[in-house]
């Protein structure tokens, strides 16, 4: 089968290897109908995070058919459309009955990688799978961009919205414009925020930005940022911010607009080497977040709106390619050319 790797960084490059087996009686063998890109895979590909020569990648979005299950496996069986998400939660252990299954206690292998490959061995897949009606043949190229949000993206956005509470009639600002950020706007709407205000300096995200659900835009950075947040909030902050890209200047930002008692959502991966906490202390600031409750979400709320036509996350998708294709898929978010790359494996394409 097809795989692609990191040849190192800045070129990636796809391989033939063996494809997976069953290991473990929870596992899962799943033949890949589309997978993508994350905002995250961008540390490696940049060399922000260091990576071995011919590593594996970090993919870890994919929606796609079952093929084999383990002995234990008794929820999914061959045939079934799944969303794979990237976090494996066991669904008993006490954080996911908390519904932080992205903190799974029971697996300390919690998160996928290598996905952007033809098959997938997806571990731990009892009940972390998310069963979609049909087949994906069934389904428009638009709706099976959006059920591939529902593997990391949108439910890395609501988590965002929902450890931050937002509520009803709240003033909510999301820092970052990427995938993520997008879809913490679709999150806030869904909760009832009345003011939603991103933070974008591209023409076409904060178009899409809009249509989302913002409804206003603040382009400034670093304490001007903060300054523009202010007047847009008649000097009182915001009630929750959810921070979507994890550098420092974002973080900072994020902590320094909201109003006295406000919640900060985290959901981008930090990359903060350190924190002043003291004045979030004077104002009361709540920091919650970390990995996203994929399949809590998706089971509970994302699944049906999606299938239901009320979200529609797919369109953070804006350029779409092959997995021989995966170096200009890559190349196409790091030049800020795509918001997010979708990859269509072969023998799925569409006419």
């Amino acid at each position: 089968m097809k795989k692609a790797i990191f040849e190192k960084a800045g070129q990636m490059k796809v391989v033939d290897v063996d494809r997976p087996t069953i290991e473990q009686p929870d596992d899962v063998i799943i033949k890949v109908v589309r997978t993508c890109v994350c905002g995250s895979d961008l540390w490696n590909f940049r060399g922000i995070n260091p990576v071995e020569k011919d590593s594996e990648n970090s993919g870890h979005e994919a929606i796609g058919i079952v093929e084999e299950v383990g002995d234990d496996i008794t929820t999914v069986q061959p045939g079934d459309f799944v969303i794979a998400p990237f976090t494996h939660g066991c669904g008993h252990c006490a954080a996911c009955r908390a519904g932080f299954d992205g903190s799974c206690q029971s697996h300390s292998d919690n998160f996928s990688s290598g996905v952007q490959a033809q098959y997938i061995r997806f571990q731990h897949g009892q009940w972390a799978l998310v069963k979609v009606p049909g087949k994906p043949s069934d389904y428009s190229e638009g709706m099976l961009k959006s059920l591939l949000t529902l593997a990391d993206v949108m439910a890395t956005g609501y988590h965002a919205a929902r450890v931050a509470n937002v509520s009803d009639g709240d003033t909510v600002v999301v820092m970052g414009d990427g995938a993520v950020g997008l879809c913490a706007i679709i999150a806030a709407k869904m909760r009832g925020a009345k003011k939603i205000i991103s933070t974008s300096r591209h023409a076409d995200r904060q178009a899409l930005a809009k249509e989302f659900g913002a409804t206003d835009n603040v382009a400034e950075r670093g304490d001007e940022a903060v300054q523009k947040i202010m007047e847009l909030t008649n000097g009182a902050g915001a009630d929750a911010v959810l921070e979507c890209v994890g550098t420092e200047q974002s973080t900072d930002t994020a902590m320094k607009a909201g109003r006295p008692g406000a919640i900060v959502g985290r959901v981008g991966l930090p990359h903060t080497p350190k924190q002043d906490m003291a004045a979030p202390f004077y104002k009361n600031t709540i920091v919650a977040g970390g990995p996203a409750s994929v399949t809590t979400y998706d089971k509970a709320e994302l699944l049906k709106a999606v299938l239901d036509g009320e979200i529609n996350p797919g369109k953070v998708f804006t350029k779409s390619f092959s997995l021989d294709q995966i170096q200009e898929a890559y190349e196409a978010m790091d030049k800020r050319e795509a918001i997010k790359s979708y990859i269509i494996m072969n023998g799925f394409e569409r006419e």
